[in-house]
């Protein structure tokens, strides 16, 4: 599981720097989707934090509950492997542009 997770990190974002190379409009949908992903990956956040502190539960392992929401998961994966995409345009635009 740690190989797919490490080799997922890597071959993702050459993949989407590919597709979007080939047409505006996957990087339209990378863009679009990066930004719902923010949107709900901070919202489950800030109301994980808020329950938290309603309920007066601060304890450590409290807020490690979040890490069992799965669209928590999804849309901070697709974060960490949308950062990585855009590092890799700005390289390649700072060297070939």
């Amino acid at each position: 599981m740690k190989f797919l997770i490490v080799l997922g990190s890597i071959i993702v974002p050459i993949v989407m720097l590919m597709l979007q190379g080939k047409s505006i409009k996957w990087r339209m949908v990378f863009n679009v989707v990066s930004v719902l992903s923010a949107i709900i990956f901070g919202n489950i956040s800030a109301l994980a934090i808020y329950e938290i502190l309603r309920d007066r539960a601060v304890f450590m392992t409290s807020i490690h509950a979040i890490f069992l929401n799965p669209m928590f998961l999804i849309t901070g994966a697709y974060l960490g492997v949308y950062l990585i995409y855009r590092l890799m345009i700005i390289s390649y635009d700072e060297v070939y542009m």
